[in-house]
């Protein structure tokens, strides 16, 4: 049985991920922890029903009340990578959701993982769709030498560009240097208007508007033709199926992985 610690429990994401937890054969849910609702039974607020789980605010002291063998992570950019240092050096293996690492905080994560040999998982997105969306687009790069992505999200979104944009740049720009080929010198009128210039200069177009969850499109571009590949998360229980498959993948393998498309 998987020991698993929730923490960013009470928001969206975290509530969902409780209630997948709480239907796994495999997984016992041992711990939520959130800034809010401290000492409020966690079942209570996501499936209305007391499971004699109460939620806590301090991260350190419910690792060592609960003992847990995993900890799900979808909290603030602003925290995450305090926290999965913490999850480390206490031995606990980390499974992070939580966008807004930089590419040196995921360095330094995985340097300490190695050096503490525990198991971690950080994925920009979980959606299995998504994920397939980014390979789909690593091949496509191949073939086109102009692209750029448009991500849209919720307008409570604290980061921008989203970690799938900028993962989908990365792994576009291990096929090609520039994605700008033949582009005229440019003058931007509205600083901003043409995005933020990414890897291999991938331009990313951030939209924040309430109605959306999590939608993005990479456009690719040549004489004569326009090749658009999308995707859009409709309902959260979407990224489900990932974070369950990257919380048996770090219990049961040893190893710093960055990206859910490296363990599907």
């Amino acid at each position: 049985m998987i020991k698993v610690l929730v923490v960013g429990a009470c928001g969206k994401m975290g509530a969902e991920v409780v209630k997948s937890v709480l239907k796994q054969d495999n997984m016992q849910l041992v711990g939520a922890v959130d800034i809010l609702n401290e000492g409020l039974d966690i079942g209570s607020l996501v499936i209305n029903k007391e499971i004699g789980i109460k939620i806590q605010t301090n991260l350190e002291t419910a690792i060592k009340l609960t003992q847990p063998d995993v900890a799900i992570d979808f909290t603030q950019p602003s925290a995450i990578f305090n926290n999965a240092k913490i999850f480390i050096n206490n031995r606990v293996k980390p499974v992070i959701g939580t966008t807004g690492l930089s590419d040196d905080q995921v360095a330094e994560l995985k340097k300490l993982s190695t050096e503490k040999s525990v198991s971690t998982l950080i994925a920009p997105n979980f959606t299995i769709g998504a994920v397939l969306m980014m390979m789909f687009a690593k091949k496509a790069a191949k073939y086109f030498d102009n692209a750029e992505i448009i991500e849209l999200h919720h307008n409570q979104k604290k980061d921008a560009p989203s970690g799938t944009a900028v993962k989908t740049a990365q792994l576009m720009a291990q096929e090609k240097e520039t994605f700008a080929k033949g582009n005229c010198a440019e003058t931007e009128l509205i600083e901003g208007s043409r995005g933020g210039k990414s890897y291999s200069n991938i331009h990313i177009h951030s939209v924040r508007m309430p109605g959306y969850i999590a939608s993005q499109e990479v456009l690719f571009g040549a004489a004569g033709q326009i090749m658009t590949i999308r995707h859009d998360s409709m309902d959260r229980e979407c990224y489900m199926s990932g974070v369950m498959l990257a919380v048996n993948h770090v219990f049961n393998n040893d190893g710093f992985v960055y990206g859910l498309d490296n363990i599907l």
